[in-house]
């Protein structure tokens, strides 16, 4: 406990003293990293995320996740392990930490491949570890990652790939162990790993004993623990060959090794090895001893890691009992404190909102006073308009009225000497055919006039009734086929081998299709086609009218139903049109509770949509 509070003051005053990413916080990080207690380490990661809150130091941060990863890994929660993980992992790539993504992209393939058994997912993870190291340039780095990659190879089953890996790190690696600067055993072991997978065992014993002349050599901590590794294996091999002399002479040399370390893991593993060596020799006598040895040492393990746990949950126990308590005390205290806050901030509300009360009745009131201004004004404003309106209406009417005698005169003139015509002259003839289209063009545009400013489809009453609207539409192309035979136009129906009934006002809708009609035949050339199509559409009915006409810019499209509009695009044989048909067509279809639309390129025609809800 003395050693645990020491290092944390050391962290905590570095950390105070000194730049975040100091040479002494990374040694202090590597040192909690490799704390066997797995609170400890989530200990150091929350004093270190305490003193950088929001992970406003990238580097602090990730190693914070970091160790958050080691914690969960410990403690068994994979999923929360990776999510930490990936999350340093994230974060050291968006801030270009080379050194940082190699070291979490091997804590992730560790996870998948000893504790989740997905080596599929390690392989690919690795790999990009390679990338990496590339990158980095460091050759031992690189080593180890050409050595974890061979062993996920291996583990696939993918024997050739994992020799290719491991004979790159042994390629780097040579120069390296030559100047006694690296070791190669762990590839050395591996290589010989692949052999045995292959039952190529007199390969894999060479790879075995090349690594055990090598843990021989040397004096490392792990001096005995690697030799006992190599015995194991080579006892291991030998037996499968079929070798069991120098099987039983390593297998010995194992438990030998394990003794002297006072390891009960590995003797247990000693055991075994010599006991499937005695049961090849058919020694099934001796078989059983060692397989009784095996399995006495495996069961005291497997107790005696029972009983460690135990002990571990006792303390962890003790240990939060001891934290609730103090956070309850806490708690009390931050209570009180929070009730007077409380009370004084209800005061200072209080007398705030009595404030806001009196500046919002003044403001209110001033605001009432200019509303009532304002409605005073519109009120004056809506009644002189009502005024203007009524004299344009009346104006207009009186105008039309006035406007029809003259050309009613005119074409009663005009019939007079049409009935005399015999006495003319050719381009007397023409000039009073010339006149007769001017009156009628007149009188026609005065009766527009009067359509649309007297807002005639409001005027009329409307007359509902169940309408077969295939029958209908047949009637409408019946009514204009004489008009289009004298151009040439075929007409169309496009409609379901079925009764359509739909409930409307005859009359607007037959006007509105009259005027669509119309307009398509005017606009086609000789020898076109025109279509009207219908259809029903769940809640509403679609009626379209088609044509292979001159088309309409697009953008003169958002204007086409307004008043008075002209288009550029002319009728083909020169008929007269006053701009005020699709104003009416709109009016009437608003009047049935429905929407027009209209789409058209130049040259290829339009197509108007009449939509009506039932």
């Amino acid at each position: 406990m003395k050693a645990v509070l020491l290092l944390f003051l050391l962290l905590t005053g570095t950390i105070l003293s000194a730049q975040p990413d100091s040479a002494a916080i990374q040694r202090l990080y590597y040192r909690a990293a490799h704390l066997t207690d797995a609170d400890s380490v989530k200990y150091y990661g929350d004093s270190l995320a305490h003193l950088y809150p929001g992970g406003v130091n990238p580097r602090i941060n990730i190693m914070v996740l970091r160790l958050r990863g080691w914690y969960y890994e410990n403690r068994g929660e994979f999923t929360k392990s990776l999510n930490n993980y990936y999350q340093a992992l994230d974060s050291a790539r968006k801030h270009n930490y080379l050194q940082r993504q190699a070291e979490l992209l091997a804590d992730l393939a560790a996870v998948y491949t000893q504790d989740m058994k997905e080596p599929q997912k390690a392989k690919s993870i690795y790999q990009e570890s390679v990338r990496i190291c590339e990158k980095l340039a460091d050759p031992h780095l690189l080593i180890q990652a050409y050595c974890n990659l061979g062993a996920i190879y291996n583990r696939l089953g993918l024997y050739d790939s994992a020799l290719i890996f491991l004979s790159e790190g042994m390629r780097i690696g040579k120069p390296l162990e030559d100047a006694g600067k690296e070791s190669l055993s762990e590839i050395y072991n591996n290589i010989g790993n692949t052999y045995y997978y292959q039952h190529k065992f007199p390969q894999s014993i060479a790879w075995f004993r090349l690594n055990y002349n090598h843990d021989l050599n040397t004096r490392l901590p792990s001096h005995l623990a690697d030799l006992w590794v190599d015995a194991l294996n080579m006892a291991d091999s030998y037996s499968e060959m079929g070798a069991y002399d120098s099987a039983e002479k390593y297998g010995q040399l194992s438990l030998q090794l394990a003794t002297e370390q006072e390891s009960k893991s590995k003797q247990s593993d000693s055991y075994q090895v010599l006991s499937t060596l005695a049961r090849h020799r058919g020694d099934y006598k001796k078989a059983f001893e060692f397989q009784s040895k095996w399995y006495a040492l495996d069961t005291a393990l497997v107790n005696s890691e029972t009983y460690k746990s135990i002990a571990e949950l006792e303390q962890k126990y003790m240990a939060r009992k001891r934290e609730n308590e103090k956070l309850l005390l806490q708690a009390e205290i931050a209570q009180q404190k929070f009730h007077n806050r409380i009370v004084s901030i209800m005061a200072v509300s209080l007398l705030l909102i009595a404030i806001a009360a009196a500046i919002l009745f003044v403001i209110k009131r001033r605001a009432n006073q200019q509303l009532s201004a304002t409605n005073s004004l519109i009120v004056r404003q809506n009644e002189k308009l009502s005024e203007l309106n009524y004299e344009k209406n009346s104006l207009i009417s009186i105008v039309s009225h006035d406007l029809s005698t003259p050309f009613a005169t005119i074409s009663m003139w005009q019939q007079l000497l049409q009935n005399e015509q015999d006495n003319l002259s050719v381009s007397q003839r023409k000039a009073l055919d010339r006149i007769g289209t001017a009156t009628r063009y007149g009188e026609s545009l005065i009766r527009h006039i009067l359509n649309v400013e007297k807002a005639e489809t409001n005027q009329h009453k409307m007359e509902l009734e169940n309408l077969d609207l295939r029958i209908f539409a047949e009637s409408m192309l019946d009514e204009f086929t004489p008009v289009a035979a004298k151009k040439e136009i075929a007409l169309h129906l496009e409609c379901p081998n079925r009764s359509l009934y739909f409930l409307s006002d005859r009359q607007l809708l037959g006007r509105m299709l009259e005027n669509l009609l119309s307009n398509a035949i005017k606009y086609t050339a000789t020898g076109k086609n025109v279509w009207i199509s219908v259809s029903d559409e769940k809640d509403a009915v679609s009626i379209r009218v088609r044509d292979e006409g001159v088309g309409i810019p697009q953008e003169e499209l958002p204007h086409l139903f307004s008043k008075y509009s002209k288009i550029s695009s002319r009728p083909t044989e020169g008929e007269a049109s006053t701009g005020l048909g699709l104003a009416i067509v709109k009016r009437i279809c608003e009047e049935l509770n429905g929407k027009i639309s209209c789409e058209s390129s130049l040259g290829k025609g339009s197509v108007f949509t009449v939509v009506l809800k039932k």
